[in-house]
């Protein structure tokens, strides 16, 4: 795990183990009943912090340097993953992963957005944002689990697509609405699963699923919240005072019926836990795989349309 990287808002408990550290430093075995009643303190500030975060600080965990990303999951729940490439007509989209993985054994597709930690990873990843190609490429990926009757499993977590004048010319629009369209009538399980920013078209166009699970500190909206701020007051630093107007958190999104489940996290953030959070999310994937694929292909379609159907409210 790389190093510990807090927030502005985790200030106390960085301050509290700062003093465990030097504790140490001084020696163990003498310090033990004070390294040992500080970690408790820390213990109890984290979980009275983390129960208690604003919609703003939310949106900061879930873009946290060293929140697991796809290639994360894939490590602690998939075996056999083959990674394919390309979109066949323009390029490779580094920022679109995907593959044939066994899921328990279980042959799948996965698909994810992909962001990087260090800035030539984050650049070789284009920031988690994917260009029209990234999208044709999990295009040809959903394709190809149809035509082998694979379930597939997605993983979102993008500021959203790229706004380049490059992608827009190789028609980044028309992109992600093919993806809604052609996952709409796919006849196979989909299960998505939001792990950290689920931004717009940009996220949406991998998460047309039968089920959409969301990590508790992960965000779904139309749009970031700076990205709103700027458009609605000319101001882009607003962006604590639009997360409360948007309401992006799960907590929010799973009452308007956009999702199907909330995936509780390690005390302080799947940042803090790869492999527990990674285990949690298999646990859900596991549960919604099963029901899932006991429904005819048919049903499955139905089922797809019916929920995001359902979605829509009509106020007079």
């Amino acid at each position: 795990m790389a190093a510990t990287v807090y927030m502005e808002f985790e200030k106390p408990i960085a301050e509290l183990e700062k003093k465990i550290e030097e504790l140490r430093a001084l020696g163990a075995g003498e310090m033990s009943a004070e390294i040992d009643a500080l970690q408790s303190c820390v213990d109890t500030k984290r979980q009275e912090i983390f129960n208690n975060l604003s919609r703003w600080q939310k949106a900061q965990v879930a873009r946290h340097i060293n929140r697991p990303f796809t290639l994360d999951y894939i490590k602690y729940l998939f075996t056999d993953f083959n990674e394919l490439h390309g979109d066949r007509n323009f390029g490779d989209d580094h920022a679109i992963v995907g593959g044939l993985a066994r899921f328990d054994g279980q042959p799948v597709m996965v698909v994810g957005h992909q962001k990087g930690r260090d800035t030539k990873e984050k650049v070789f990843r284009n920031f988690g944002m994917p260009n029209p190609e990234g999208y044709r490429k999990a295009l040809r990926l959903f394709q190809m689990a149809e035509q082998f009757n694979l379930p597939i499993i997605t993983f979102v977590d993008t500021p959203g697509a790229y706004p380049g004048i490059g992608a827009e010319e190789r028609g980044q629009a028309e992109a992600i609405a093919r993806n809604l369209r052609e996952m709409a009538s796919l006849t196979v399980p989909i299960i998505v699963c939001i792990t950290g920013e689920g931004g717009s078209g940009g996220a949406l166009a991998i998460a047309v699923g039968n089920r959409v699970l969301m990590l508790e500190h992960s965000v779904y909206a139309v749009i970031s919240p700076e990205g709103c701020a700027a458009i609605l007051w000319s101001d882009g630093t607003k962006g604590q005072q639009a997360a409360e107007a948007l309401k992006p958190a799960a907590q929010d999104i799973i009452e308007l019926g956009v999702i199907d489940e909330i995936v509780h996290e390690p005390v302080g953030g799947a940042h803090r836990d790869h492999e527990a959070t990674a285990q949690a999310m298999g646990s859900a994937i596991r549960q919604h795989l099963a029901e899932l694929k006991e429904m005819t292909p048919e049903q499955l379609v139905e089922d797809r349309y019916q929920k995001f159907r359902a979605m829509t409210r009509m106020a007079e």
